[in-house]
């Protein structure tokens, strides 16, 4: 008994934990027109964002922001995005499924 209960805690503690999905973002409006609200482009010139690393999408996201990316929309897009607009919108993007035959 001792030895199964030895194994039973050892698998609880290497199984990993499913995280609580990502609530969606207040600002996800903005992004679904061409994104879509899940992450599949609605636009065959919108790149699809599901799936994609948060900290990539976090850095694309500061770079309109501040200017470094030169895209008209997505500067006027991100602008007024915060910190924490910014994150949410990487983390909630990063938790979506990839569309099929996406790369």
């Amino acid at each position: 008994m001792r030895k199964l209960t030895t194994a039973a805690l050892a698998l609880a503690l290497t199984t990993p934990v499913l995280a609580a999905p990502p609530a969606k973002p207040v600002r996800l409006g903005m992004c679904a027109a061409c994104h879509g609200e899940t992450g599949v482009a609605q636009t065959p010139d919108a790149p699809n964002l599901a799936g994609q690393k948060a900290v990539y999408l976090r850095s694309a996201l500061h770079q309109y922001r501040d200017g470094h990316r030169d895209h008209p929309v997505m500067r006027a897009m991100a602008g007024p995005l915060s910190e924490a607009d910014i994150d949410q919108l990487a983390q909630w993007f990063a938790a979506q499924t990839p569309a099929k035959g996406a790369p």
